[in-house]
């Protein structure tokens, strides 16, 4: 398993800790072993925050390989009211074919922390299309009955078809914006709906 963390490098500057995390897997050494780990050893990745917009520059998420990217391809730019973004949000499983998600069902809905100020999904109608039917959009931003929304509360920074997650096409590698890793006995009041995805669990068994 590779895990990228979220975090603010340089205080959060534009495209903040992905740019950084991208260039270094673009070395070719590294590369390399990334795309043996992921076409010969059966591995899987997760990307979370700052690692999913590194997942994305790369193109592990959504073409599965590290990749040149060109300004068609899918991104992770500014939310739409143009400042970081810090609360919950609640999403829906719309897709369980990333082994992240073995542990939960499609429909099922989370409240997840979100911090950031560059989670807003963007891609064009043929990419979305193709994504969608691959069952490849593994998350959604919904309000509080499960509905997708476009706007603002619930879909906090403006991502296309509300999208907080996505995976590669066989799913294994998985990029999101929830921080899915702060979870902990006593953390959230009054806050509906599970806080715990199993991302973590789902991945270590996996592997047994």
């Amino acid at each position: 398993i590779i895990m990228l963390p979220g975090g603010f490098s340089g205080g959060d500057e534009p495209e903040g800790s992905g740019k950084f995390i991208a260039t270094t897997f673009r070395n070719p050494k590294i590369s390399e072993a990334v795309q043996k780990l992921l076409n010969c050893r059966d591995g899987l990745m997760l990307g979370i925050c700052n690692g999913f917009q590194a997942l994305i520059k790369l193109g592990l998420v959504p073409y599965g390989e590290i990749k040149t990217i060109n300004e068609d391809d899918p991104t992770l730019t500014f939310n739409t009211i143009g400042r970081h973004i810090s609360s919950m949000a609640y999403t829906r499983v719309t897709s369980v074919k990333s082994p992240w998600l073995s542990s939960v069902n499609a429909g099922d809905m989370f409240a997840v922390p979100i911090s950031h100020g560059e989670g807003r999904f963007v891609a064009n109608e043929d990419v979305m299309k193709k994504l969608i039917e691959n069952g490849q959009v593994a998350t959604q931003y919904v309000n509080l009955d499960g509905e997708v929304v476009a706007d603002m509360p619930f879909n906090p920074n403006g991502s296309v078809c509300a999208v907080e997650g996505i995976t590669s096409p066989d799913g294994r590698v998985l990029g999101k914006m929830g921080h899915c890793e702060r979870k902990g006995d006593n953390l959230y009041k009054n806050v509906p709906f599970e806080k715990d995805m199993l991302l973590f669990e789902s991945g270590v068994k996996y592997f047994k």
